[in-house]
Formats: C-alpha cells, structure tokens, sequence
C-alpha cells in the first residue's frame, strides 16, 4: 500500500542519513555527535529535510530555475543548522567544517540511499522465495 511504501521511504531516508551523520563524524574530528543524541539527530535532521526540501525546491524553482540541484546541499546545510540548535549532542566547529560536514553528510547520504533500498529489497525478495 502507498503508507507502507511511503514509511519504507521514511525509513530509508532515516537509515541515509544516520550513514551520512556517522561517515561525516569520523571524517571531520570537528564535527562530533554524542551517542545519547545521535537518535535524536537523525530525527531532527531528517525531519527537518522532509520538511524544508519541498519548501526550498519550490522557493529555487520559482526564483532561479539553475539552483535546483543545489537545494539538496541547502537542505543539508539547514538540517544540520537546526539539528545543532536543537540537540546539544551535535557540535560543529569553524566554517570550514560546517561546509565539509554539510557536503560529506550529503554525498554518503546520498551513496546510501541509492544502495540501500537494493539491499534491502534484494534481501526482502530473498526472504520471500526461501
């Protein structure tokens, strides 16, 4: 049914940006998310991406058709932003993190959800036949 595939989506897009979180705080020593708060990082950031993206698509649209694409890296960028505002469990210190983090939490985000939903589909059809 459309609910469950949209929750699956949900779910997918939860387990990417854990991935994205994760990848990012081993790569950036700057950047560094307590283990109590990490679930609730990846609530509020992917929270705040569901909710800005299609809000942020339709601002770029309307004003600058060729800023599209780049609305995926705002969007990170203001997850990021609010989840630290409101999480005291994400810290992100200096410019240059704050660009590196928003670009490496994107791009792994983006690998995972593209190799995600294979694996697990290619494993929920295994389970099927067996």
């Amino acid at each position: 049914s459309a609910i469950i595939r949209m929750l699956i989506r949900v779910g997918i897009h939860q387990l990417a940006n854990a991935i994205g979180l994760i990848v990012t705080t081993v790569v950036l020593s700057e950047m560094t998310i307590t283990g109590p708060a990490f679930v609730m990082a990846v609530l509020i950031f992917t929270v705040v991406e569901v909710v800005a993206d299609p809000f942020m698509t339709k601002i770029a649209i309307r004003s600058v058709p060729a800023l599209r694409s780049g609305v995926e890296l705002v969007t990170t960028f203001v997850g990021l932003l609010i989840t630290k505002w409101i999480s005291s469990g994400l810290q992100i210190t200096g410019v240059k993190t704050w660009v590196l983090a928003t670009l490496i939490v994107w791009l792994a985000a983006l690998v995972a959800a593209l190799i995600l939903p294979a694996l697990l589909v290619g494993k929920a059809v295994d389970q099927r036949r067996a």
